[in-house]
């Protein structure tokens, strides 16, 4: 645990796949900081900061465009059902409407879930980088949430490490 967060007493943190998952990757990562160059991770640990910066920035942009794909397939697929049933006469009442998704609205959920995977890839790159570890970051979320909200047993930062914008 970072020195900067703490586990509230009586509480245990909850298990997680989620969490084991970032967990391995952190380690995965922290690991390349002694690969060879022919580690992409490496590079972006060693290289200049403008490197695994620019991805982030990037990748958060492809996100955003996945998820416009994915939005774009739901509603075009709503309307196009919606102007059908108009065209053969029927009232239209849009709680009653079932809309068959195409193929194409699925694999845009799919490439939002691989793009979405690339930014939180990135950003745990320079997370590293920097030296906040999985606790800190959490702990950093865990405080934006109100007690009824954060789990039980989730890490907590320290007052003198609590930064509200710069």
């Amino acid at each position: 645990m970072s020195v900067k967060t703490y586990l509230p007493e009586n509480e245990t943190p909850p298990p997680s796949q989620i969490g084991a998952t970032l967990e391995a990757l952190a380690v995965t990562i922290a690991a390349r900081r002694d690969a060879g160059d022919e580690s992409y991770t490496h590079r972006l640990l060693a290289g200049s900061p403008d490197d695994v910066l620019k991805k982030v920035v990037e990748e958060s942009c492809e996100v955003a465009l996945a998820a416009k794909d994915v939005e774009s397939w739901a509603t075009s697929s709503l309307a196009s059902r919606l102007a059908f049933e108009e065209s053969m006469g029927r009232d239209v009442d849009e709680g009653t409407i079932q809309v068959e998704l195409p193929l194409e609205y699925f694999q845009a959920v799919d490439h939002l879930r691989y793009e979405a995977a690339d930014v939180v890839y990135h950003l745990m790159v320079v997370l590293e980088r920097y030296g906040i570890d999985l606790d800190e970051f959490a702990a950093e979320l865990n405080d934006r949430m109100t007690e009824g909200e954060r789990p039980q047993g989730g890490v907590r930062l320290y007052e003198e490490h609590v930064r509200r914008g710069k």
